[in-house]
């Protein structure tokens, strides 16, 4: 075992869901000695302290190795890994004067290796149907706020083998210490360095550069010493749903949103669009906007006990990465978000036509430039708080991650590329959405959708809503 990676194996011992059975666990140090510095949490960091670690994994079809050289050569390949990302080896620790920050000590990550024997591909791919609650056990570090990385590894990871012979990867990353965007560049590196062993550099290294509001002075205390509490109710029954919509769906509802009247007025508009001339007078809803419309509208229709006049809002997560002046960089490592709130009745939304709603929500999107960012720094620097993530009026929707991650062509570890992206029990609440592409590309998206279960029923009765989803979500049975 190489000299980075410290034993801790465990007899076998099943999990609390049963069907999975832990065999080992690693603790993975980065194969070189960090002489990094500490960083300090943003801004944009600090509110994201109540938040639980980001869950996400990848299903990927059957290796072409055992289980256990695979193992090895996953934790030799994540070794190398945080040595290029050496906060997510590290621990949080606060100073006297409040001031949170990641500590480099290469502490370490956790790595686990499960065997799962009686689950399958199919079983847990099941088209048109809720996600099976058995995915949830294939991450570790469940339901942990993002302050307890104080004492806890900032990140850690889990392999589970099923009983087909496909596997489960799953990463579990503190919130406070990277966004999506962070997140999915280190899965992508490790992939890199996984099919790759002899490979010395990584083709995007993160940039550790504290540019992103880095002169704040404000402080985030805790009353009587203890950390925050998520802000939402983790307990409440929820249906858990992925929605999947082929490009040309997506782009029948863009052409709605955008009034399109016929498929020659649409190429018409397209190319004014890109007219210089016609660039300020013309401004076009997006495909994702156009989606984000729709669904808004049908899951209000669906909440059948709210008043008409009652609020709805829809949340969109935005990477501000290019929206601040100057720019901050792609591979910004850190968060560098911000939530986008669109709120109208419900009474309006609900009978709006696509376009109306669609349009609120692109001039919110397109009014979010450095000027907005900076005013919501300083709003927050006056009052800091940790995110109210949640729904506490019932009519709200929010909206996370991204069709744009790269969850499928940078992510093949050297036997195929991923089959499926699953989530864990975080931060899960009704409303909340995750948006992720699908998985034959060219502008597909699947959707996440989390939601009380009377609303979930009666979504799924939505004529046209279901008009725009693809029948087949997953194809389980081809990645075997």
């Amino acid at each position: 075992m190489p000299s980075s990676l410290v034993s801790s194996a465990k007899s076998p011992s099943s999990s609390s869901s049963s069907v999975v059975t832990m065999l080992s666990k690693l603790t993975v140090v980065p194969h070189k000695k960090s002489t990094f510095s500490d960083l300090k949490l943003s801004v944009s960091d600090l509110p994201m302290l109540s938040c639980h670690y980001i869950q996400k994994g990848l299903f990927f079809p059957p290796p072409p190795i055992p289980i256990l050289p695979l193992f090895s050569l996953l934790a030799t390949s994540l070794s190398r890994a945080l040595s290029c990302f050496p906060p997510l080896a590290g621990r949080l620790f606060t100073d006297a004067e409040g001031r949170v920050f990641i500590s480099s000590t290469d502490a370490g990550s956790e790595f686990s290796l499960a065997s799962s024997p009686s689950l399958n591909l199919p079983l847990l791919l099941p088209p048109s149907s809720d996600v099976p609650i058995q995915v949830k056990s294939f991450f570790p570090l469940d339901c942990t706020v993002s302050h307890d990385g104080h004492f806890l590894p900032l990140s850690s990871f889990q392999l589970t083998e099923l009983g087909d012979g496909t596997v489960f990867l799953a990463c579990t990353i503190n919130h406070a210490v990277v966004d999506g965007t962070s997140f999915w560049n280190f899965f992508n590196a490790w992939a890199e360095l996984c099919r790759s062993p002899t490979l010395t550099t990584i083709s995007r290294p993160p940039n550790f550069i504290r540019n992103f509001f880095p002169d704040s002075s404000a402080v985030l205390r805790f009353p009587g010493g203890k950390g925050p509490a998520v802000t939402f109710p983790v307990d409440s029954p929820l249906r858990e749903r992925i929605f999947h919509f082929r490009c040309e769906s997506i782009q029948e509802l863009k052409a709605k949103a955008n009034n399109y009247h016929s498929s020659q007025n649409a190429e018409a508009y397209g190319k004014s669009i890109h007219d210089r001339k016609h660039f300020k007078e013309v401004e076009e809803i997006s495909s994702f906007q156009s989606l984000c419309a729709q669904l808004w509208r049908s899951v209000t229709r669906a909440r059948k006990h709210l008043q008409p006049s009652t609020p709805t809002t829809f949340r969109m997560a935005v990477n501000c990465r290019r929206r601040v002046l100057p720019a901050v960089d792609d591979c910004y490592f850190g968060n560098a978000i911000q939530s986008i709130p669109t709120t109208a009745a419900v009474g309006e939304v609900a009978a709006g036509e696509l376009s109306w709603i669609a349009g609120m929500l692109r001039r919110n999107v397109a009014a979010h430039g450095d000027e907005k960012i900076r005013k919501v720094v300083a709003e927050w620097e006056t009052a800091p708080r940790c995110f109210p993530l949640g729904n506490p009026g019932g009519a709200g929707l929010t909206m996370g991650s991204s069709p744009r991650f790269p969850m499928y062509e940078r992510n093949d570890f050297g036997w195929g590329e991923p089959v499926a992206v699953r989530s864990g029990k975080a931060n899960k609440f009704d409303g909340k959405i995750s948006a992720f592409p699908g998985r034959e590309g060219g502008g597909s998206v699947d959707l996440e959708i989390c939601l009380a279960p009377e609303t979930m029923a009666a979504l799924l009765q939505d004529i046209e809503f279901m008009h725009y989803v693809a029948e087949e979500e997953v194809d389980a049975d081809a990645a075997i």
